[in-house]
């Protein structure tokens, strides 16, 4: 599959000199079909050392090669890159030293790579603090990566939430949109609707209707009272526990909830991504219920023929066990099942 993505001189010329630098490595991709080999996925590195200190990262290169390996085809990357920037927004050249390790290393792999700005808590506590942020994030990562190969998408602002209205988002996306444009006239770009990405605001989602290289995007983690029991963060959850899912009509409000959401992409033609589900492994839930979940939710979304990014692969709702090098293996098996 690599040689799909980029060829060896390319991959050569991006590890020796970061993919900002790489020349003539873009070839536009139609979204409905970067969507069908997007398929299965993963978030990673949102909250991982790394960006601190390289040396002291969780994630390592050979976990690239895992996830691949693992049968995903999609890493999510979740750059929360506000606290990185100087006074006047500029990101440094370590981080982008750091993000360029990140997304050789997904290419080189045959992994599609979405960077994801993923200050949510930033913009939706203070837009006016968040809008200059995020626009000069967008100006400097897009012309970073103008040259880079298609799959390398981005993602313009992850869960945009209380200060960001729906009607102050659909301003913003627009403005970032056209920056990005500038630099990558034709790459995919994803964006989901406010209040957090919510399957309910999406009839409240305005796209520009003349730029087809849009993937809509959604999260779900309904029942709250299930997904988040016991997770320390969030108040109304925080208390429970013991609470299990899977019954047939659990199933049918996901079903029913999915086909709500399709009815908008056909209308709209959009494709769709998940781009997060799943079940806290911190709180009360059983793990045969998070499995269920968790399946359920991955093969819904299949059967409608959206791609998938599961929250996520280390620090809670973890698919991986960084202290045992090794998959949660009923909730890898839940994602990806075996042949």
């Amino acid at each position: 599959m690599i040689s799909r993505l980029m060829s060896v001189a390319a991959l050569a010329a991006a590890v020796a000199g970061g993919l900002g630098a790489q020349a003539s490595g873009f070839v536009p991709a139609d979204p409905l079909e970067q969507v069908k080999s997007m398929v299965r996925g993963v978030n990673i590195i949102g909250y991982d050392p790394l960006w601190r200190d390289f040396e002291k990262a969780r994630f390592k290169e050979r976990h690239f090669q895992r996830i691949r390996e693992a049968g995903f085809q999609t890493v999510r990357l979740n750059l929360q890159a506000f606290r990185h920037m100087d006074t006047d927004n500029r990101l440094p050249a370590a981080w982008f030293k750091t993000l360029d390790w990140a997304v050789k290393n997904s290419l080189a792999n045959g992994l599609v790579a979405i960077l994801d700005e993923h200050d949510f808590t930033v913009c939706g506590n203070n837009a006016s603090a968040c809008k200059p942020r995020l626009m000069a994030f967008w100006q400097q990562v897009a012309e970073h990566y103008k040259d880079a190969p298609n799959p390398i998408l981005f993602e313009i602002l992850n869960e945009p939430n209380n200060q960001v209205t729906p009607e102050v988002w659909n301003a913003w996306l627009k403005e970032a949109l056209a920056i990005i444009r500038k630099t990558n006239p034709t790459r995919n770009v994803v964006i989901g609707p406010a209040s957090w990405n919510n399957i309910h605001f999406l009839d409240r989602l305005e796209l520009p209707g003349d730029d087809r290289h849009i993937i809509a995007t959604v999260h779900y983690y309904l029942p709250m009272s299930f997904t988040h029991q016991g997770a320390k963060w969030s108040r109304e959850t925080a208390a429970l526990s013991g609470i299990k899912w899977g019954t047939d009509a659990e199933k049918r409000v996901v079903e029913e909830d999915f086909a709500g959401v399709q009815q908008w992409s056909k209308a709209q033609k959009r494709p769709m991504l998940l781009g997060e589900f799943g079940a806290y492994d911190g709180g009360g839930a059983d793990i045969d219920s998070r499995v269920r979940y968790t399946s359920h939710l991955a093969r819904t979304a299949e059967s409608l023929g959206w791609a998938w990014t599961y929250w996520q692969f280390d620090s809670d709702f973890v698919v991986y066990d960084i202290a045992k090098d090794d998959w949660v293996e009923p909730i890898w098996r839940a994602l990806v099942p075996k042949e």
